[in-house]
């Protein structure tokens, strides 16, 4: 993003909107409101942005930790080139599955597909990473536990 193409209220919405919005039912009216405009501009502006892929999407973090889920993994995996899509379509239609990315595979490093699952402990994550080798006929996976998490936090463009 160029950000010498935003115009000086485009930086202002994005300010307001690059981190957590307003826990509320209708987020978007308290951030119009606290940028002095009507929640109908500020979601016009939003579409734009959409429109012209300056936004892909809004999305949620949930903190898995509070909420009870106390395991999560990264499951990497060996998927062979011509079974990518296939895989990927079953990995990603799993619920327990949050993430999914496909990255180059390394001659020490043979696995290229990483998905994230989470559960209420490792056993569950485990029984999850099974679960998926089973559906998917994947036998070379490795399950990589978090030790720490050191920072979890939103993109931000302009400060």
């Amino acid at each position: 993003m160029d950000p010498h193409k935003f115009s000086a209220e485009d930086k202002k919405l994005i300010r307001k909107i690059q981190g957590d919005l307003p826990l509320s039912l209708i987020p978007f009216e308290g951030v119009a409101r606290q940028l002095g405009w009507e929640e109908k501009e500020l979601l016009k502006r939003v579409r734009r942005f959409i429109r012209r892929g300056r936004i892909r999407r809004f999305g949620a973090i949930l903190r898995h930790q509070k909420a009870g889920y106390q395991g999560n993994a990264m499951v990497v995996w060996k998927v062979p080139e011509n079974q990518i899509s296939r895989i990927t379509r079953a990995m990603i239609a799993f619920p327990a599955v949050s993430h999914c990315y496909l990255r180059p595979s390394l001659p020490q490093w043979p696995f290229n597909l990483y998905t994230m699952v989470h559960g209420p402990g490792a056993r569950d994550c485990r029984l999850i990473a099974q679960q998926l080798s089973k559906e998917t006929g994947l036998k070379d996976y490795q399950l990589l536990f978090s030790k720490r998490e050191h920072k979890k936090s939103s993109m931000r463009y302009f400060k």
